[in-house]
């Protein structure tokens, strides 16, 4: 058997080019399938996962699937806001634990996440480096952010701008990074997270500026009001929240009507949730309650229905790699039949020159399964982040 071994590399080395395209067609042909199922599976878990660490989120009615998504995966949705005053409801009810976010703006492309501590708690997530938000215009960066910006404690991190041209819109923050988070292995890596009040001041809803007072330059008063003065809109504002100015930051209006995207609401207990769903299952509630488990699942339903439409296109994919194997392999042996001849008169017999063809193809064989075992173990490495990007 050995004989027949160092036949075979032999043949298959001084035959390269040849030898590495059986090799290429045949990984691929079971690649395909290999990594579609590996790829779904996955899917399936991250997002299973995901949906089954958030019990309830609560938000306007409209798209639920947006909803869900911008919940757990901070997606850039154009959702209509909830206020503050639904958070203090529920808070008031004692079925949950509200848990506001605002998911509005980016940083360097990063969703800024605007939210409370409890959120931190709630996913479980621990400082890696540095400390938790401490005061306004403190952020706390996940361990992929921190890593492709090169961030570290002590940094600043520029909020980007929704639209350069509107002057009148929010204004970019430059946030003090206080604290990196260890990795998770979840949307949470890839996230800024700053209170809800640095949220609030990047929409513009809260600000700091010099002191006006009567001393003040006259071109920045719009009126005098006995012992009130009135600022115009040339007072500049400060785009970053320091010791020596944060006393000078403040907010317009009453914090009950100030704005989040969505809660996630943590029920104390079964009955406490079954209350809640009930409490906003009204056609006069403009705020809609949701599974997060179920809207998933509506998802991956979709899923496995295109699933089946790439299983179909591997099968014939498969099928026509295997006939031009098969072509290869009876051309191969056509012109290769004076080759046997001579084997032949050498004295081989019938069953040692099949034993090297099939020794060739099982050559073949190995060689693919090994470049498709390769291939998948790197997939295993970097799943999380290729899944992220391509799909969520």
């Amino acid at each position: 058997m050995s004989g027949i071994f160092r036949l075979t590399i032999r043949y298959l080395l001084y035959n390269k080019l040849k030898t590495i395209t059986l090799v290429l067609c045949v990984s691929l042909a079971i690649l395909l399938p290999v990594l579609l199922q590996f790829g779904i599976s996955q899917f399936e878990r991250d997002l299973m996962a995901r949906a089954n660490a958030t019990p309830l989120v609560a938000g306007i009615k409209g798209s639920r699937f947006d909803l869900a998504l911008q919940s757990m995966y901070f997606s850039q949705a154009d959702l209509e806001s909830t206020t503050m005053q639904e958070v203090e409801t529920i808070q008031e009810t004692g079925y949950a634990l509200p848990i506001p976010l605002a998911v509005r703006f980016t940083a360097q492309t990063a969703p800024v996440v605007g939210t409370t501590l409890d959120y931190f708690e709630f996913r479980k997530l621990k400082i890696a480096e540095g400390s938790s938000l401490q005061r306004l215009g403190d952020c706390v960066v996940g361990s992929n952010v921190a890593e492709r910006l090169q961030l570290k404690p002590g940094d600043r991190l520029m909020s980007d701008p929704l639209n350069v041209f509107d002057l009148s819109g929010n204004y970019p923050l430059k946030m003090r990074v206080v604290g990196v988070l260890e990795k998770a292995y979840s949307p949470d890596d890839d996230a800024v997270f700053v209170d809800l009040k640095t949220e609030w001041i990047i929409s513009g809803i809260g600000h700091g500026h010099q002191s006006i007072d009567a001393k003040t330059d006259k071109n920045l008063v719009l009126q005098q009001q006995g012992q009130s003065t009135v600022a115009n809109a040339a007072v500049p504002q400060f785009n970053e929240v320091t010791e020596q100015n944060l006393a000078s930051f403040h907010f317009h209006g009453e914090i009950e009507s100030f704005p989040v995207t969505s809660i996630i609401l943590v029920p104390y207990d079964p009955k406490s949730e079954v209350l809640l769903l009930g409490m906003y299952d009204t056609n006069a509630s403009s705020i809609q309650l949701i599974r997060p488990v179920e809207i998933v699942n509506e998802l991956l339903q979709l899923v496995f229905r295109v699933k089946q439409l790439f299983d179909a296109n591997t099968l014939l994919v498969s099928i026509s790699v295997g006939l031009l194997l098969t072509l290869v392999f009876i051309l191969s042996l056509r012109l290769r039949k004076r080759e046997r001849q001579t084997m032949f008169q050498l004295g081989c017999s019938r069953s040692t020159i099949w034993k090297l063809q099939l020794t060739e193809l099982g050559f073949i064989l190995a060689g693919s399964l090994i470049i498709v075992t390769l291939l998948t173990v790197v997939l295993r490495v970097y799943i999380h982040q290729i899944m992220r990007m391509w799909f969520i």
